[in-house]
């Protein structure tokens, strides 16, 4: 026997344990501009269908012919205007719900009179569809931009609502428990306990308001509506442009995509603290 296979079959002293190397049970290390691979193959496939000849031009449009288009609308001033009036109707609904609702969750996540109050009729609110309240809105408001504002506030102030109260109502009660034997003060208790605890929720609450914000208005903009993407939209079907209605998808896709990639950046700065999966 040579000296290494003595060296393999040596019994090792008692109590001592070979260290293995430790598993990484993780997501792995993250990918640079991992997020643009999915959107870009989709884009590349799209691409080789229509080069191919597999997709019809009067049902689905090829990517060069949407890009041309998108440069006419732009150039003629169509696009910037409509998307001017879309930006417009949904930062003003968003702003509003976003608002409403966190005063809300406060208000029915720290009180127990409060969330007698005010829980119950938002989880009622909550299992109505909002497209479904239009007829009445319509009647109250009109169906002008009043009307348009207030279907995308109420759908963004549901939403913050759900995701902030369950942040606020889901911290360990040890951390209340650690609170008063510290002494807090309600001020304290709220800037020290509450706030941290909740700001997570807030921040899912946060991106999926802005989603549910697009998903609103290109549904309001195609009611009676003179400007925006979803009337441009709707007025390309008429016509059967295709090319138009792809383009006006692309811009809600590039605005929610982009939103959702500011809010992400935001809530990795401010909740530096926490770690997970992501970071």
């Amino acid at each position: 026997m040579t000296a290494e296979t003595l060296a393999r079959t040596e019994p090792q002293p008692v109590g001592v344990h070979l260290a293995r190397p430790r598993r990484r049970l993780g997501r792995g290390r993250p990918i640079p501009y991992g997020r643009a691979i999915g959107p870009l193959l989709l884009l590349a496939l799209w691409s080789a269908a229509s080069a191919a000849g597999l997709l019809d031009p009067r049902k689905l449009s090829a990517p060069w012919t949407v890009l041309a288009t998108a440069a006419d609308l732009w150039q003629n001033g169509t696009l910037p205007g409509n998307v001017a009036a879309s930006l417009q109707r949904a930062a003003i609904g968003c702003v509003l719900g976003i608002l409403l609702g966190t005063t809300l969750a406060v208000l029915s996540g720290v009180s127990r009179i409060g969330g007698a109050l005010i829980d119950g009729p938002v989880q009622i609110q909550r299992a109505i569809p909002i497209i479904g309240l239009a007829p009445l809105l319509i009647l109250w408001l009109g169906i002008n931009e009043g009307f348009k504002i207030a279907v995308i506030a109420l759908g963004v102030t549901i939403t913050m609502y759900v995701q902030t109260y369950a942040g606020l109502t889901g911290i360990d009660s040890r951390y209340v428990e650690l609170a008063e034997v510290q002494d807090y003060t309600r001020h304290e208790f709220l800037r020290h306990v509450v706030l941290p605890g909740a700001l997570p929720g807030f921040f899912v609450g946060l991106r999926l308001a802005v989603t549910v914000s697009w998903l609103i208005l290109i549904t309001v903009e195609q009611i009676n509506a003179l400007s925006g993407i979803g009337y441009m939209m709707s007025q390309a079907q008429l016509y059967a442009q295709t090319d138009v209605i792809v383009v006006g998808l692309a811009v809600y896709g590039v605005f929610g995509f982009t939103s959702d990639a500011l809010l992400r950046l935001i809530e990795r700065r401010v909740l530096a603290w926490r770690q997970t999966l992501t970071n």
